[in-house]
């Protein structure tokens, strides 16, 4: 007789999730990570066990975490605003102009020109390169 058995980990929050799901004859098989056990067909990968012992898909909504995050954002800009002195919120408030970058110039030379140093250094390599050829 074939059975549905789940591999059933710990999440960062503590909830036990289905990871895996493989239909098995005999005995079960051996988990690598986790737990493994015996499920009902209607059960699918990540599924969290609930209070009752089933499974089912995790509610969607605000966590924790995300009102923690939403709470400092608005305290931050609060404290901006009373730091600046403004009566008026930052989003009213106009914005500054930006200042205009000077345009880079660069210095001209003759395109014929080369350094000194390196039209000696090509002639001393020419004349070792010869000494080399034979």
């Amino acid at each position: 007789m074939t059975q549905r058995y789940a591999t059933i980990i710990t999440d960062d929050d503590g909830r036990e999730v289905v990871s895996a799901i493989g239909a098995f004859e005999g005995a079960a098989p051996q988990p690598r990570l986790g737990r493994v056990e015996v499920v009902a067909p209607g059960v699918l990968i990540g599924m969290v066990r609930d209070a009752a012992g089933g499974f089912g898909f995790p509610q969607a909504g605000i966590g924790g975490h995300a009102i923690g995050l939403v709470l400092a954002r608005l305290k931050a800009q609060a404290s901006l605003a009373k730091r600046a002195g403004s009566a008026k919120p930052a989003a009213l408030a106009k914005p500054r102009r930006a200042k205009r970058a000077k345009k880079k110039t660069r210095s001209r030379k003759p395109a014929g020109s080369a350094p000194k140093a390196g039209k000696a250094a090509s002639d001393a390599a020419a004349t070792v390169m010869d000494q080399v050829d034979g």
